[in-house]
């Protein structure tokens, strides 16, 4: 099971919007038979993988535990079921580290593989690499069990706290080392989400970059009056095709039609979402993007969006990395009301903390 976990940490950046999974074919002796883990959607599912690798070697698989990190499915989706798959093939025994939460699933496949004659057992609850494996795949249960995306807020600040100085300047206060590492989480997102202030003061284009990323996430951003500039950079990343590069950009306004008909033009989605005082909608905002199979939404905005967000209670997870600077006044994470006591104060707890280059990296949870 921890190689077929390692194996689905490779489809890390790979496998949005379907689930990470590794799996491992084994001989009654220990003996790997044959590995693989889930490719591109539409693509070969981890099972599937690891059975053409055990062919390609000549092993027969007839009577071979299949060692998984998430229940094969048993829907026909872009791809068959796998749990069929593993049945024709005559696997005796399948391990799994989770039940998957999708309802086409949940445990359907599992009792498929049973009735073929399969002996099948899925690891106790709070067993570590069960935890692992859902870790690897938190946005997927977080939207096949609450109908929203896992939110994961990204910040960048000094040692006391500033994104940037009272003029706006902000790149770079972390160093090379953290900016790289940052990458990297964009890559295992669904989804970019930013705001329109981001887009106006920065122009980024917000996109995978410095690795060798196999797909570029969508890009959301927050823009209650539709004031996106045609001329912005983020415009020049879509994408074409089932699976590239889309733009949603989600409004409160139903005017400034000529604008919309040009986004529009470009190939972006402009999607009405209005809430109270004419904001975005922000908690119909994830519930749509759930709709549009995003996992995974790593927010990188401005400390008003972040704001907002966290009034709201919309973030799961904080990504935060500290640089040893102090800058002195500026602005901050995220522009929250003054508390009148300390009790009131949004409790979280460290998941995990490391260095990463000269910086401090913390992702922390409720």
């Amino acid at each position: 099971m921890q190689r077929a976990l390692a194996l689905a940490r490779q489809a890390l950046w790979l496998t949005s919007p379907n689930p990470r999974v590794g799996c491992v074919i084994t001989a009654p002796d220990g003996t790997v038979l044959g590995e693989g883990h889930t490719q591109r959607a539409g693509g070969a599912h981890a099972e599937i993988m690891a059975l053409r690798d055990a062919a390609a070697r000549g092993h027969a698989v007839h009577g071979a535990t299949a060692w998984v990190t998430l229940e094969p499915c048993a829907h026909q989706g872009r791809t068959g079921p796998c749990c069929d798959a593993l049945a024709a093939a005559g696997i005796g025994r399948v391990v799994v580290a989770m039940s998957d939460p999708n309802p086409q699933v949940a445990g359907q496949g599992l009792a498929r593989l049973q009735a073929a004659g399969a002996q099948v057992q899925v690891l106790p609850t709070g067993d570590p690499l069960a935890a692992e494996a859902r870790e690897l795949n938190i946005g997927f249960f977080s939207r096949m069990e609450r109908g929203l995306p896992w939110v994961r807020m990204k910040i960048a600040a000094s040692v006391d706290g500033q994104t940037a100085l009272a003029n706006g300047q902000s790149q770079w206060i972390t160093g090379p080392e953290a900016r790289a590492d940052g990458h990297a989480w964009r890559a295992r997102a669904c989804a970019i989400l930013t705001g329109i202030g981001t887009v106006l003061e920065d122009d980024p284009q917000l996109t995978v970059r410095g690795l060798d990323a196999p797909r570029q996430p969508h890009l959301v951003v927050v823009d209650s009056r539709l004031d996106l500039p045609i001329s912005a950079k983020l415009l020049d990343t879509l994408g074409s095709g089932d699976q590239a590069r889309q733009i949603w950009v989600y409004t409160a306004t139903t005017e400034n039609a000529e604008k919309r008909a040009e986004l529009t033009a470009r190939g972006v989605q402009v999607i009405d979402c209005a809430g109270p005082g004419d904001k975005v909608d922000l908690a119909a905002l994830l519930r749509d993007l759930a709709r549009r199979e995003v996992n995974e939404l790593h927010v990188e905005a401005g400390f008003k969006l972040n704001g907002s967000f966290m009034r709201e209670g919309l973030v799961d997870e904080w990504l935060v990395y500290m640089a040893p600077q102090w800058l002195g006044p500026g602005q901050g994470m995220a522009n929250l009301p003054a508390l009148a006591q300390l009790d009131d104060a949004l409790k979280l707890h460290f998941h995990a903390v490391d260095r990463v280059g000269q910086d401090v990296r913390f992702l922390l949870r409720h």
